[in-house]
């Protein structure tokens, strides 16, 4: 997947693309010494997961499933809200390429009239009071017309609630350019190739 309009320093200069895998956050986990602002991205997730080890569905080709690298090596306090922050990003590009209003039930989900859109899971690697490396998956359901079982009750995609198809690719390249500019405001040197 190229991701045409990439406006970024670092965020998804080097992409690693699957067709089907069982969860981006476990590949992105398992890289050593990955480049700072290393994606994972996957048409199918077979075993994708949230929060709590919940079950994430990612219907094939149709939902964004990725999962990106940060190493800040900075201190915990630094980014200790980095979640709500991707979420916020999240919501605020939805809201300007396509005026769709998005909720936020924080921390990290994504709702659109009360059933969920999208889920955001970070996860870190600290030594002591600094953390080493961020791990953040973001699912966010598109073009997914049908959920299998009682899914349909509680998730929903833009595409169902909107009635429109949607460019994956275009909402990917917007949140990566707004996310890049926003955590480089944190003052962070991204320091590259940590162990």
């Amino acid at each position: 997947m190229e991701l045409k309009g990439l406006k970024t320093e670092f965020l998804g200069r080097n992409v690693l693309y699957f067709q089907s895998i069982d969860s981006t956050q476990k590949k992105v986990k398992s890289l050593k010494q990955p480049e700072n602002g290393t994606i994972v991205i996957a048409e199918n997730q077979v075993a994708g997961y949230g929060t709590h080890d919940r079950k994430w569905y990612t219907g094939s080709g149709k939902n964004i499933a990725m999962s990106f690298v940060l190493t800040p090596n900075c201190s915990i306090k630094k980014i200790e809200n980095i979640t709500l922050m991707i979420a916020d990003v999240m919501v605020n590009v939805l809201r300007k390429m396509h005026q769709i209003e998005l909720v936020i039930k924080v921390p990290n989900d994504l709702y659109y009239e009360g059933k969920k859109v999208g889920g955001i899971l970070t996860q870190t690697i600290c030594k002591g009071e600094i953390i080493r490396k961020i791990f953040v998956g973001i699912g966010l359901n598109v073009n997914q017309e049908k959920f299998p079982g009682n899914l349909s009750n509680i998730a929903t995609s833009l595409k169902n609630e909107l009635h429109e198809e949607f460019d994956r690719e275009e909402i990917m390249v917007e949140f990566l350019n707004e996310f890049e500019r926003e955590y480089k405001k944190l003052g962070i040197k991204n320091e590259k190739n940590l162990n």
